[in-house]
């Protein structure tokens, strides 16, 4: 015991202005004081950023539907025509929208069709698989030629904001706050 009493003696002996807890204490604040100013140099300070992490939610499961769909050449600008249901005619004129992938569509209201031609309805209908044969049944697929939700005059903007840095201001000032007081 005397021994270690004599070397510490003998430290602050030398160094007068510090003692021996300040000796063992340097290294551990030098220490925190590069990884405050690493952190500090490479902004890492906004990997704490709440928004960096995604929030737990429940696994979607997969749906698949099926669509009644219809083709309409572009090139035709306005077609009308006239449909015979029983005793009544009925006119109807289709015309494409300027600048969108729009299609309108008019008829007259007076002339009921509904016995010869059935409804067409527009809604989903769910398609549900076997897992098994679903997963025999999957084919490579390939992109269609074209695409029919798309028109170029149309003013789509990007969405989003994924992309975009932003920094925490109350963590980069405190991080720059401890990285002063341990500087001294």
């Amino acid at each position: 015991m005397q021994s270690s009493f004599l070397l510490c003696d003998s430290i602050t002996s030398l160094f007068p202005h510090r003692c021996c807890c300040q000796e063992l204490l340097l290294p551990l604040t030098r220490c925190l004081c590069v990884s405050v100013r690493f952190l500090l140099d490479f902004n890492l300070c906004g990997l704490w950023h709440s928004d960096y992490f995604q929030k737990k939610v429940e696994a979607l499961q997969p749906c698949d539907t099926a669509y009644p769909g219809f083709m309409y050449d572009p090139s035709v600008r306005e077609a009308n025509s006239l449909i015979k249901c029983g005793r009544c005619q009925k006119m109807f004129v289709v015309q494409q929208i300027p600048d969108s992938n729009l299609v309108l569509v008019v008829t007259q209201a007076y002339c009921d069709c509904s016995r010869q031609y059935g409804a067409i309805l527009l809604e989903p209908k769910e398609i549900k698989y076997i897992l098994c044969n679903r997963m025999k049944s999957q084919k490579v697929r390939r992109r269609p030629q074209s695409c029919h939700s798309y028109h170029p005059k149309e003013n789509a903007k990007d969405c989003g904001g994924a992309a975009a840095i932003s920094l925490s201001l109350s963590l980069f000032s405190a991080s720059l706050l401890v990285s002063l007081v341990l500087e001294r």
